[in-house]
């Protein structure tokens, strides 16, 4: 497993640890969570984003979803 090694005020630092006991989690495990949970929400809004660009750039028709729903047959 590789090692990352991050520089942090002692503030920090003691405010990181008290977060991980409240959860009752490893510091480690904080900050992989709570890191990657953040980049992949701002990874999805990007992607997002980017797609609806796409979208108003290419003048694609959209269809309403009672438009969907009996083209698939669902109730």
């Amino acid at each position: 497993m590789a090692t990352i090694t991050i520089r942090i005020s002692n503030d920090e630092k003691v405010f990181l640890k008290y977060m991980a006991k409240f959860l009752g989690l490893s510091l480690s495990e904080v900050l992989k969570q709570y890191t990657f949970e953040e980049l992949e929400d701002i990874y999805d809004a990007k992607v997002g984003d980017e797609a609806l660009i796409e979208y108003r750039e290419t003048y694609q028709e959209s269809i309403d979803i009672e438009d969907v729903m009996k083209q698939w047959d669902v109730k």
